[in-house]
């Protein structure tokens, strides 16, 4: 089968949604099919930014939201052109974001949307438009379009499911999110990565993976850290991604005095994620409830997992449907930074629960998680979409 994937965002770049189109086109390719990912990375640079990304900018000194409205659209435009350029080439396109639906529907093609989130939703809880305003009641009514406009839905989780068929009646399967476990087949020796990151060899790692924005709970594990740092002197919190809470956390890190505490990795290459959840003697998944967000079944958890590394996450949306509590990992209750702190003190204090409850993760996520089983119901769900689709046109 001949599969496009296709995306309004860049690709790769930092994120769940990167790491979710790399592994399915891994498994897909191995599985003997042939993929290629169109996304916004393929346009010429100066393209982007004459009419997107400068445009977009200029409209939200105007009005906020509008730019966001506007970049999304002309991103779409755009990614149509290239897939009409580029469909006859293909069987089915798998879409990865609500505009590269709509791109992707201006297409003869089939198109499987696999949605990752509630789009209009999380772009109020990163601040890119504000709620009840005309911009969000279009991204609304345009999600709506996009899921009964593809032949297929896939979401990530249950939750994300019971949205599609309640905001739009569609159709939708649940394929929940994936690994490619073999990466976690050689182990990374801990002392180089911990040099490498400039990280104290011999201090316990909490380790956040995470995009820095609201719905990922990332100032959860700093307030954590505030309670219990004069009884664990040597912990330290590793943070590895950007985003628009950077200078709240600097700012927050600062006021409690734990700047030798607390490290802030940037971006860093997914291939060298694997060292530092391997390094770390405890993951951290945070996650919150966040102007109607919750977060999906989180491929950071997931990998975190995978590598052998204890998880704890905030109990909300996808991440309960994940993890079984005190069987493979722990929960906290939505920004209860106290009840944090006091995982975070049993794991430390129970070196061998913390590792039972790891070896418990990764038995699961091979056995459930794996990029070969999901690859394989992808396909059959492309080739139910082009079914239909023939049935239809």
């Amino acid at each position: 089968m001949r599969i496009l994937i296709t995306t309004i965002f860049d690709y790769p770049h930092e994120g769940g949604l990167s790491t979710h189109i790399y592994t399915l086109k891994k498994g897909l390719e191995q599985s003997g099919h042939s993929v290629k990912v169109l996304s916004f990375s393929e346009l010429p640079n100066w393209k982007r930014k004459v009419y997107a990304q400068g445009p977009g900018f200029l409209l939200n000194k105007v009005k906020h939201g509008k730019g966001q409205l506007f970049n999304d659209f002309q991103r779409k435009q755009l990614l149509s052109k290239l897939i009409l350029e580029n469909h006859h080439n293909f069987d089915v396109i798998n879409s990865q974001d609500i505009f590269a639906t709509h791109a992707s529907l201006d297409s003869p093609l089939p198109v499987v949307a696999t949605i990752h989130g509630y789009y209009t939703y999380e772009a109020i809880s990163r601040g890119a438009i504000d709620p009840k305003t005309n911009e969000a009641a279009k991204i609304k009514a345009l999600e709506k379009k996009a899921y009964t406009g593809a032949e297929m839905n896939v979401t990530v989780d249950q939750r994300i499911c019971d949205y599609v068929k309640e905001s739009s009646r569609a159709e939708a399967h649940i394929i929940r999110n994936f690994i490619d476990t073999e990466q976690f087949n050689q182990v990374a020796p801990a002392g180089k990565t911990r040099k490498r990151y400039q990280l104290p060899e011999n201090a316990q790692m909490l380790f956040v993976p995470r995009r820095l924005t609201e719905k990922n709970g990332v100032i959860y594990p700093l307030l954590a850290l505030k309670n219990m740092i004069k009884d664990y002197p040597e912990t330290i919190l590793v943070y590895a991604g950007t985003g628009e809470q950077y200078t709240e956390l600097k700012n927050t890190t600062e006021e409690f005095e734990l700047q030798n505490h607390v490290y802030f990795l940037g971006s860093v290459p997914h291939q060298d994620m694997v060292a530092l959840y391997q390094t770390s003697q405890i993951v951290l998944i945070p996650s919150v409830h966040s102007h109607g967000v919750e977060e999906a079944t989180s491929i950071s958890a997931i990998e975190a997992m995978g590598s052998g590394t204890p998880v704890i996450a905030g109990g909300v949306g996808g991440l309960k449907e994940l993890i079984a509590h005190n069987k493979d990992g722990l929960l906290f209750k939505d920004r209860d930074e106290n009840e944090l702190a006091a995982h975070i003190r049993y794991l430390i204090d129970n070196p061998e629960n913390a590792e039972a409850l790891a070896e418990q993760a990764k038995y699961k996520v091979v056995n459930q998680f794996s990029h070969y089983t999901a690859s394989q119901r992808f396909t059959e769900l492309y080739s139910k979409a082009i079914k239909k689709k023939s049935i239809y046109s």
